[in-house]
């Protein structure tokens, strides 16, 4: 049994139990879009206590069920389905959550929710889409509309206009006129929103193919001047620039070349101290982002300009960079940066190459410089970087020269 088959099922157990049931939100949306759903949620009549006494207080999760939530655990290759009671929901007093729920029907279940492509309903029983919303008809404008009143929409849920922004980007949407409105008036007011859920919607909206459309319909709606970390310390960041940033195709890191190039200058002259996080550090802390994907933003603002210039330089300096694992998505950056068209080419004939003939076996090591008499010591590294130098441009070509040079070194 798949998640599809589960959530029909739970659907029909709770219709013959003589509660109205549906599939609500994000897997009616996809479904009519021709999309496979990630996941199912069920909307129902009854109450959680109903739920849990008909599915059995063993195969049922009570972690929503203050807002009319239960999880309803099926079987291993079904996963998990949130099913939830039909509610109208109390004051926002935090401007994220309700302070509070009522039951209610379904009607009113779809009024309360936040764009109308994810208001509608679909019984999986009768194949029937119940749409209270006029879901459908915004569907086929391709547009995203609030539901009701958009500036009441965003004052119960700030993130609703970064939620509406990357629904937009995604699935190539407009935003309808007068939730952009809203959304323009209210941008700072995404502030309310903690860093961690700002970054996650925006890092979410980076990573996938429209990441442009994301960024134009930030800019549009205003609010990206308020969700980069601490934008009080006036760090800069190049949202137009990166306009013209080029992904290719063998890039592997989108999102961390994106972030590299938005952030390059503000990295670069803030990198802080031991006392004093620099704008990277609160750009991770902030939008929390993993440590392995701070560390090819890292590279990439510290290597971008080597990558800008490889063709120009001795290879000993390029070479570390242009045969890393992240030179491809440096070369990106380069590029959005000014390098030249040489450079790509340069890069190109490098990668095409052996490995063998770019990157060879060092002709000495440590133990080599032990065996030739030479103390370890700091010096060791300093010798071995100028023996290594020398062999990368051609200077020696043999283990011989190579030992010759070390005695003219020491």
């Amino acid at each position: 049994m798949n998640q599809k088959q589960f959530a029909t099922e739970v659907t029909l157990k709770l219709q013959q139990a003589g509660h109205t049931a549906l599939w609500a939100g994000g897997c009616v949306r996809d479904a009519l879009l021709g999309c496979d759903p990630k996941d199912y949620d069920v909307a129902t009549s009854a109450t959680p206590e109903q739920v849990r006494e008909l599915f059995g207080y063993k195969r049922t999760l009570p972690i929503g069920a203050s807002f009319g939530v239960i999880t309803v655990v099926g079987p291993k290759s079904a996963g998990q389905i949130e099913v939830a009671t039909f509610r109208r929901d109390g004051g926002y007093s935090d401007g994220r959550r309700p302070d509070s729920v009522q039951f209610t029907d379904a009607r009113e279940d779809a009024l309360r929710r936040d764009f109308t492509i994810n208001g509608m309903f679909f019984d999986p029983i009768r194949d029937e889409v119940i749409d209270f919303v006029g879901g459908q008809e915004d569907m086929t404008l391709r547009r995203i509309r609030a539901i009701g009143d958009p500036e009441k929409r965003i004052e119960e849920d700030k993130l609703r206009m970064l939620r509406g922004v990357r629904f937009a980007a995604t699935l190539d949407f407009s935003i309808a006129d007068q939730t952009l409105a809203a959304m323009i008036r209210r941008a700072a007011e995404i502030t309310v929103v903690s860093p961690e859920r700002i970054g996650m919607e925006v890092t979410r909206m980076l990573s996938h193919k429209n990441w442009l459309a994301a960024m134009d319909q930030l800019a549009q709606a205003a609010l990206w001047p308020h969700i980069v970390p601490s934008p009080e310390d006036g760090a800069p960041h190049r949202v137009e620039e990166v306009r013209d940033l080029q992904i290719s195709d063998a890039n592997d890191f989108q999102l961390e070349t994106i972030l590299a190039g938005l952030f390059q200058e503000a990295i670069e002259e803030d990198p802080g101290s031991k006392s004093r996080p620099g704008f990277l550090d609160r750009l991770q802390d902030g939008w929390r982002l993993k440590n392995d994907q701070r560390s090819v933003i890292q590279w990439l603002t510290s290597n971008c300009k080597t990558i800008g210039c490889a063709d120009r330089i001795p290879w000993s300096r390029a070479q570390p960079v242009v045969v890393h694992p992240y030179s491809r998505a440096g070369l990106d950056v380069a590029q959005l940066l000014g390098a030249p068209e040489e450079v790509q080419t340069f890069c190109k004939s490098m990668w095409a190459k052996p490995a063998s003939e770019t990157n060879p076996d060092p002709f000495l090591v440590g133990k080599d410089l032990i065996e030739m008499g030479i103390k370890p010591g700091p010096q060791f590294k300093t010798i071995l970087q100028a023996v290594r130098d020398d062999q990368l441009d051609g200077k020696i070509e043999t283990v011989e020269q190579a030992r010759a040079r070390v005695g003219e070194l020491v």
